[in-house]
């Protein structure tokens, strides 16, 4: 076990430990308590999606568990959840145990309902460029308990930046956080299934300032996030006192001139202003000239506008990460800015819904370049609510089986679908790796 390691939570937390949810972030909890010295026999697991030692969650209880760490999938608000905390069950999460375990690192911490897996990205472009050691994860790709696991083992440095991308679901239960610089990028409809109302979901990700000790970089054009910020930061702030240096900026930031950010690799206008975001962060942590060279030349994330170039004459762009309305006509506007006239845009909708307002997308009718087709599971009454014309198909497969007698040359096919892949798929990634293989099997190399 490396140096400098504080146990001091992890020390204080009861055993035996629950890891409920055995995803990526259950897999790597266990891996870190491992590495931490705990029993197998004082690990256990359980997923009500996957097979493991327990059927339903009375199982789990019954072992007397002292710690529940909880996935960010699960709510809180689940009966079972809040039974286990009245019964005097310790709560926490993969985050605070892997976070309790940092000591001199520098933390950037990204949140927002649209944007922050490319801001996160961008920043990560540029730490790279300070540092190889740096470490880029959190809800974009790595737990950061593989880092803290490495860190035990001995097998990594430590970093001088972690720059963590945080959903609303992570924050609920991160009781321990803390980061030195922060940004929010964009407030839309999301997750409704889960919050009562959208003021509880926006402030979920405004307390994000609240837990920041230098500055919070947000977005101008980020959606209701000014709006929000104005009318309730006294609320979501708890009167913090002094308040969090704020800082506004969007595609026309004098930082991305200074620092010679454009023209850059990102396609899009609106990912001008999540490189805004991220140039004035890197600004104020001072990084060197380099880090704004690379962060310039970052060009996308798979799945995000990702360009799958053209087959038999038509272009394929996966954007399977869109899961909000915001998402949705963000790509549509982007990919219209290419057509020419005699091309159309094939829009694929559907998937599985989280109470979304699909209605925004009604105006999309006047449009007559854009072709819709929907699948899913939602796919049906996306369609009704929208009354957008076009095929629905029962599936995204199905859907993808026909595009041959749709698509013509000259034509844009895009994946954007505003549903979440839980009615097919384990995540986005998968429906997008679908996507691109079923293009390939119909469309050729």
């Amino acid at each position: 076990m490396t140096e400098n390691i504080q146990l001091s939570y992890f020390k204080s937390l009861p055993q035996p430990f629950a890891v409920v949810g055995m995803g990526i972030t259950g897999r790597s909890l266990v891996a870190l308590l491992k590495a931490l010295g705990v029993e197998a026999s004082q690990i256990f697991c359980f997923d009500d999606k996957e097979p493991t030692s327990f059927g339903k969650p009375e199982d789990l209880l019954a072992k007397k568990p002292g710690t529940l760490f909880v996935s960010p999938g699960v709510p809180l608000s689940s009966l079972w959840i809040k039974s286990a905390q009245e019964q005097g069950i310790k709560i926490s999460s993969e985050l605070t145990l892997a976070f309790s375990l940092l000591t001199t690192e520098r933390i950037i911490a990204v949140t927002g309902s649209v944007g922050k897996s490319t801001t996160t990205s961008i920043l990560g472009a540029g730490a790279f460029a300070l540092s190889s050691d740096c470490f880029v994860g959190g809800n974009l790709g790595t737990p950061l308990a593989i880092y803290a696991t490495e860190l035990l083992g001995g097998s990594r440095a430590r970093a001088p930046w972690v720059i963590l991308e945080l959903s609303s679901y992570q924050l609920e239960n991160f009781e321990n956080f803390v980061c030195d610089y922060a940004a929010i990028t964009y407030l839309t409809p999301n997750h409704l299934e889960r919050y009562s109302e959208l003021l509880d979901y926006y402030l979920v990700k405004l307390h994000l300032i609240s837990r920041t000790k230098f500055a919070c970089v947000m977005n101008s054009n980020g959606g209701d996030l000014k709006s929000t910020f104005e009318s309730e930061k006294n609320r979501f702030l708890k009167k913090q006192v002094p308040l969090v240096q704020t800082y506004w900026v969007d595609r026309n930031s004098e930082v991305l001139i200074l620092k010679n950010l454009l023209p850059c690799s990102l396609v899009g206008e609106y990912n001008k202003d999540n490189l805004a975001v991220a140039g004035e962060l890197a600004a104020l942590a001072g990084w060197p000239e380099s880090s704004f060279l690379a962060m310039k030349n970052f060009s996308g994330l798979p799945h995000r506008l990702e360009n799958l170039g053209v087959k038999n004459s038509i272009q394929f762009i996966n954007d399977s990460k869109a899961t909000t309305i915001d998402s949705v006509i963000q790509a549509v506007e982007t990919v219209l800015e290419t057509l020419t006239k005699k091309s159309r845009l094939i829009l694929l909708l559907g998937g599985h819904d989280k109470n979304l307002p699909w209605d925004r997308l009604k105006p999309m009718i006047n449009y007559s370049q854009i072709v819709f087709v929907f699948f899913g599971e939602f796919g049906a009454s996306a369609q009704a609510i929208t009354g957008l014309p076009g095929p629905c198909f029962s599936t995204l497969a199905v859907a993808l089986s026909e595009l041959p007698k749709l698509a013509q040359p000259g034509d844009i096919v895009l994946l954007s679908p505003g549903g979440t892949s839980h009615d097919e798929f384990k995540n986005f990634e998968e429906r997008g790796h679908l996507f691109k293989s079923e293009i390939k099997r119909f469309f050729g190399n």
